[in-house]
């Protein structure tokens, strides 16, 4: 939350779940529980710089439920880093796991520097020292705490991460599912990179494919000829724009810091991107016009916004000009909850972010298994798939004495491989967490937004386990 509103970021995720827990059955002191951090481990260590001076380090790591282990959550490197910030999205994290299914519990870590003042082997010293004091007060492991990438961070500090958390276990067989987002030749993942945006468009998709609700909202069903609005042109933009264009949807406006860009037959991201990185701006697109003010391409008309970049760029002050059908938060807390309420009262669909961008922790979690499995997926079964579906395809032209097409060969010979197991795993997991958060809406009509329906959905489960555990004396 921005300084001049009353209460902090960690406050504003409190508010979230306190309105949704008066549609709960739990009682109070069961709910203190799941809101309350469990463990914050707060730091201070001395690095070495390059020019021989001595620089302390504030940095965090926050465990906000044990309600099943390990925890999970990124970890940030940016001057913006505090302790309520790491709280909040601690426990975001707990409740976004529990929505997708991913059965862990939330965590966060932060570093407050800004990284772009650091050179690599600056940052390694600091990443490897951090991961040595988790490592001291048993705050990181495979079976602890388990963090990842976010902010300020990518595969390469996830590598520095794995190689001091092994080299101070050593033997340790799991060593490598201390960490993920990890570089795909120490353990990584094949499909990490495009999971959330991937994430997102299922989620949007399954939304968009529910006649009933699609009626409410005066939209035919799928997403195909739908127009949308994308704002960030980064990871998560990028991909969620790829997409919905490859499954029939319009990308008329994309917006960036510098602007935005408006083409009513639609944008191709990747042409975008190209020439983003040869002239350093995304306006002057051909084809498409200039949007000098880049809030402004938030308030177009479309079917699907999605705002992929900032938190709070959409509040009570912009919210009344937003003409989109439908709203996916791509980002963490793109909308204010006073924009939540102007929303809710317009009968604009909010699909929120604690779950639409669950496609980073869910593949995260499929990453984790396949370290502590030491085998990648698809080396089992792809060769066996093959060639029984060559079987199978060979028998049917045999008897019908038809030949099918080389393309459709392709597609029905094909056996999986990591990245396609990937994918699908995170279509289940999208797709059921959607319909389960529309079921919580439709039993409660009461519930103002599907929001407040996520949280009812991630409070029923985390409080189900607790009471599961038995762990109450």
């Amino acid at each position: 939350m921005s300084n001049h509103q009353p209460y902090s970021f960690f406050q504003s995720v409190e508010r979230s779940f306190d309105k949704a827990a008066s549609f709960t059955k739990w009682e109070k002191g069961l709910l203190e529980q799941i809101k309350a951090c469990n463990s914050i481990y707060s730091m201070r260590f001395p690095v070495k710089m390059d020019d021989g001076r001595i620089e302390v380090i504030e940095a965090y790591r926050v465990q906000h439920s044990q309600h099943k282990s390990p925890c999970k959550g990124g970890i940030r490197f940016s001057d913006e880093v505090n302790q309520d910030e790491v709280m909040a999205l601690a426990s975001l994290m707990t409740y976004k796991c529990a929505i997708v299914n991913v059965p862990f519990g939330g965590g966060k870590g932060g570093i407050k520097i800004n990284p772009k003042k650091y050179s690599v082997y600056e940052l390694e010293k600091i990443t490897r020292r951090y991961t040595s004091e988790l490592v001291k007060k048993n705050f990181i492991g495979p079976g602890i705490d388990v963090p990842a990438p976010d902010y300020g961070t990518g595969e390469r500090e996830m590598s520095w991460i794995v190689d001091t958390y092994a080299s101070l276990k050593p033997g340790e067989i799991d060593a490598a599912g201390c960490v993920t987002g990890k570089p795909v030749t120490q353990g990584g993942v094949r499909g990490r990179k495009e999971a959330t945006g991937l994430g997102v468009f299922y989620g949007i998709r399954e939304v968009c494919n529910m006649q009933d609700v699609m009626e409410k909202l005066g939209l035919s069903t799928g997403v195909v000829g739908k127009t949308v609005i994308v704002q960030g042109l980064g990871n998560v933009g990028y991909h969620t724009a790829k997409f919905f264009r490859e499954n029939g949807s319009k990308v008329i406006a994309i917006a960036e810091y510098e602007g935005a860009i408006y083409n009513a037959n639609g944008l191709n991201e990747e042409e975008v991107f190209q020439h983003r990185k040869a002239t350093g701006s995304i306006l002057n697109f051909p084809g498409a016009t200039n949007i000098a003010k880049s809030g402004d391409a938030l308030e177009m008309e479309c079917d699907i916004l999605i705002p992929a970049a900032l938190e709070n760029v959409i509040n009570g002050e912009n919210a009344p000009r937003v003409k989109a059908k439908i709203i996916g938060e791509a980002a963490n807390g793109p909308l204010t909850p006073e924009a939540d309420e102007v929303f809710a009262k317009k009968g604009i669909l909010v699909v929120p972010d604690m779950y639409l961008n669950a496609g980073g922790v869910t593949v995260s979690y499929f990453e984790w298994l396949k370290n502590l499995s030491h085998v990648r997926y698809g080396r089992m079964e792809k060769r066996f798939t093959e060639n029984l579906n060559t079987k199978i395809l060979t028998q049917l032209e045999e008897l019908t004495g038809k030949t099918v097409s080389t393309a459709e060969r392709n597609i029905i010979l094909h056996g999986p491989e990591e990245v396609d197991l990937v994918h699908s795993g995170l279509e289940e997991s999208m797709i059921a967490a959607t319909r389960e958060i529309m079921a919580i809406w439709k039993e409660n009509p009461a519930i103002p937004d599907m929001r407040t329906a996520a949280y009812v959905c991630a409070i029923n489960k985390v409080g189900t386990s607790y009471t599961e555990l038995g762990i109450f004396p």
